[in-house]
């Protein structure tokens, strides 16, 4: 017994392979050639008609959380152009350096983190992803939709040029700042304003030009708002930003945005996160840093507190998780009460 010559079966010894083969022999493999007209078209699986996961990727950055953003690839051409600037200047001319850094004595930290970011920084920076955008664009695929000549936001006649002209990164600015400090919007709705618009993007096969930028930043915030604020601004309050819109063409855009989204709003914590992170890299590479501020007594005693609060919660989840299940190596140093004889 568990020998190799004791595991070796015959084929003819055995009635169940034997009556195997039959089966096969009378039930051959049909193929996809063995398929005539009269029994249909051949289905393909679902399995084969999905994307691999680099392809998709590639195609969804808005999506996946390890493939990188459009706005960061965009810019890296200026980005390498503008080192090299620099650091011919600075070869030229050494000048004093205008970035802070830590020392032994001082500690310079901001105040903007993934889960609290500091809203007028992250304003500059989907600005400035925004220009990229539309500075290295493709082409100038667009939807009527979106065309501020067809659908203006305001009564003032649009150039003759409004869809040559790139828009500088302080008019994106301006614009987008008007309306998150008109309706009270926060720094994470900035960040999901930018996930929805390169989805956006991405999904309609669309590029974001100056004939059409302001509407779909529009689209984008307003959409961003409703989905993460818990008291989302309504259509008719963008009215009263933007004086000369109605409230029929903000509804239209919003239906139209969310069919070429294909409804999918939902932004993983993770694809949050690789928009934030890289929003702060884009910001590195032009120069655009967050503010700084030496660690004062005060601040720090504050960080410790929070630290300690996190700490203590964690304790506290520890010890309700073992009280409800206690496994039974915790029975080992439990003491057994002495029993009283009476």
């Amino acid at each position: 017994m568990g020998g190799s010559v004791s595991c070796c079966i015959s084929p003819g010894e055995s009635p169940k392979i034997h009556r195997r083969e039959v089966e096969l022999e009378e039930c051959p493999i049909t193929t996809c050639e063995d398929v005539s007209e009269d029994t249909g078209t051949y289905l393909q699986h679902i399995s084969d008609r999905e994307l691999p996961d680099e392809l998709a990727q590639e195609a969804n950055p808005s999506d996946h959380p390890r493939a990188s953003t459009l706005f960061l690839n965009k810019s890296q051409t200026d980005v390498r152009e503008k080192r090299k600037s620099n650091y011919l200047n600075h070869q030229m001319s050494p000048g004093l350096l205008t970035k802070k850094y830590s020392s032994c004595s001082t500690i310079f930290i901001d105040d903007s983190t993934v889960s609290q970011p500091n809203l007028k920084s992250t304003i500059k920076c989907v600005a400035l992803a925004i220009y990229y955008h539309i500075k290295n664009r493709d082409s100038n695929r667009s939807l009527d939709i979106f065309d501020e000549k067809k659908h203006p936001l305001s009564r003032e006649k649009v150039p003759d040029d409004y869809s040559v002209v790139d828009p500088e990164h302080k008019l994106i600015y301006r614009f987008i700042r008007t309306l998150f400090s008109s309706a009270q919007l926060t720094a994470e709705c900035a960040i999901v304003t930018l996930v929805y618009l390169e989805r956006l993007l991405t999904y309609a096969e669309m590029d974001i030009c100056p004939c059409n930028w302001k509407r779909i930043v529009l689209g984008a915030i307003l959409l961003a708002s409703k989905v993460w604020d818990d008291q989302a601004v309504w259509n008719v309050d963008y009215c009263q930003i933007l004086k000369d819109i109605t409230v029929e063409d903000m509804n239209e855009m919003e239906r139209h945005f969310l069919e070429l989204l294909q409804f999918n709003i939902n932004v993983p914590a993770s694809v949050y996160a690789k928009y934030y992170f890289d929003l702060r890299s884009l910001a590195d590479d032009n120069n655009l840093s967050f503010p700084l501020e030496p660690l004062s007594n005060k601040r720090a005693q504050k960080l410790e507190a929070i630290s300690r609060l996190c700490e203590d919660k964690y304790k506290d989840l520890h010890k309700s998780a073992m009280r409800r299940s206690v496994s039974a190596d915790n029975l080992v140093g439990v003491k057994k009460s002495q029993a009283v004889l009476s």
